[in-house]
């Protein structure tokens, strides 16, 4: 039986479900592997954020345990965050943490963001949205940048950050062994079962090239869309997309997005 071919391996519908019952370990899993945190720095720092985020609102959608979180508020720490996930078990953990009271946790799933945010007390536009590891997990990834854009207030920009191997055969390679020598046998032994981390590989090597991901924002309406990618052993394997919501007023643009640097 081929590993694609397991019993028992998870939908992406299913997979807020397997990240409560991972969650009281992920930190500790995510911290085994270099690097993972400077690289989510790295791709807040690539919103260009003026002025360390002062008098701006941020949407942190697929927080997690609060690791993006935490490299949101190092690049901005002067703007409000709100913090989104659908795994209540991930937040719980996020939650018991210590935050400033600028950033705030709402349990909703990014398709029910129109109805899950006002009830929470969060209305209006964001100055920027950050989605980390988020889109290749959605049942519909289009839609949900649809929704990620709708959120946007004109002119500002939007982060995604993500795995992205279909443009290398080296980052296939690379990327499929350490899932199954390093990733899948450590997440077995810390959760007891191995298949959301066979959902990780499964996923991470179904998902948009760089290139194509590109096309994707586009097509949700993006504009000035970049990427770059992160230096270390996940250098074309981790990558940042960076685009914007256009302006309303062709005459009167915001200033583009930046380009990510080549980090």
């Amino acid at each position: 039986m081929t590993p694609d071919r397991e019993p028992g391996r998870l939908r992406s519908a299913e997979v807020p479900a397997a990240f409560d019952t991972a969650a009281r370990g992920y930190d500790r899993l995510v911290g085994a592997n270099p690097g993972y945190h400077e690289h989510l720095r790295m791709s807040a720092r690539r919103l260009g954020l003026p002025a360390q985020g002062a008098g701006l609102r941020l949407l942190d959608l697929g927080c997690g345990t609060g690791a993006s979180t935490a490299a949101l508020l190092d690049a901005a720490p002067r703007a409000e965050i709100v913090a989104v996930d659908a795994s209540a078990g991930m937040l719980d953990v996020a939650k018991a943490k210590s935050w400033p009271a600028s950033v705030r946790f709402v349990h909703a799933r990014a398709e029910e963001l129109a109805e899950k945010l006002p009830p929470a007390g969060v209305t209006g536009q964001f100055d920027a949205v950050f989605a980390a590891y988020l889109v290749r997990n959605l049942p519909d990834p289009d839609a949900g940048l649809r929704t990620m854009f709708e959120l946007l207030r004109p002119g500002a920009t939007l982060a995604v950050h993500d795995y992205s191997v279909a443009d290398s055969a080296r980052a296939r390679a690379v990327w499929t062994a350490v899932s199954w020598g390093v990733i899948i046998p450590s997440g077995a032994v810390v959760t007891r079962s191995s298949a959301l981390y066979r959902y990780l590989w499964r996923s991470v090597l179904g998902f948009d090239g760089a290139r194509q991901f590109r096309r994707r924002l586009e097509g949700a309406g993006f504009v000035d869309a970049r990427e770059a990618t992160v230096p270390g052993w996940q250098r074309g394997i981790v990558h940042t997309w960076v685009a914007r919501r256009p302006a309303p007023h062709a005459a009167e643009p915001a200033a583009r997005a930046p380009d990510p640097p080549a980090g």
